[in-house]
């Protein structure tokens, strides 16, 4: 028996050893991606430490910016089709009181055919989940597209204030 435990062991630890050395690829690939598609756009951006692509918009008529966030990595939903995340932050959960706004949020979700309103850690975001294999073109609009909704959406909730 305990032949059969290490055995089963060292099968277990090297398969995960094996998993480890591979997992990078496919996020290098997607990473790739991204940035061949942002670049091709002529769109400028960083590279975040959780290996997000992080853009910054402009709107010079209101004297306002937003950032925008593209995850580093492709998400399988269903099927095979991998989609990516467009994010922006609308507002601090706690500091901007979206508890009493919350059923608002929802209800502008309603408006929106791929993108809604989302809690996640301290923040509030804008997020819009677009097929992976979007092109350039769409990818560049979907981004343009959740900074202007993000910083209409953070006006109205902090009034002037221009955080994000």
């Amino acid at each position: 028996m305990t032949d059969y435990l290490n055995n089963t062991a060292r099968l277990v630890l090297g398969t995960l050893g094996a998993a480890a050395l591979l997992a990078p690829l496919p996020t290098q690939a997607e990473d790739n991606s991204v940035k061949r598609r942002l670049d091709s756009a002529g769109q400028k951006y960083e590279i975040d430490k959780d290996g997000d692509f992080k853009l910054v918009f402009n709107f010079p008529s209101e004297k306002r910016t937003q950032l925008v966030f593209v995850s580093g990595a492709a998400s399988d939903v269903i099927g095979g089709l991998q989609v990516r995340n467009i994010y922006s932050a609308v507002a601090k959960v706690k500091e901007d009181g979206i508890a009493s706004k919350a059923v608002d949020l929802l209800i502008a979700n309603d408006g929106y055919k791929i993108g809604a309103y989302e809690i996640g850690g301290q923040y509030t975001w804008f997020s819009m989940k677009i097929p992976d294999s979007a092109t350039s073109a769409q990818l560049l609009d979907a981004i343009q597209t959740v900074a202007s909704v993000a910083d209409d959406k953070e006006k109205e909730l902090s009034g002037a204030r221009d955080t994000f």
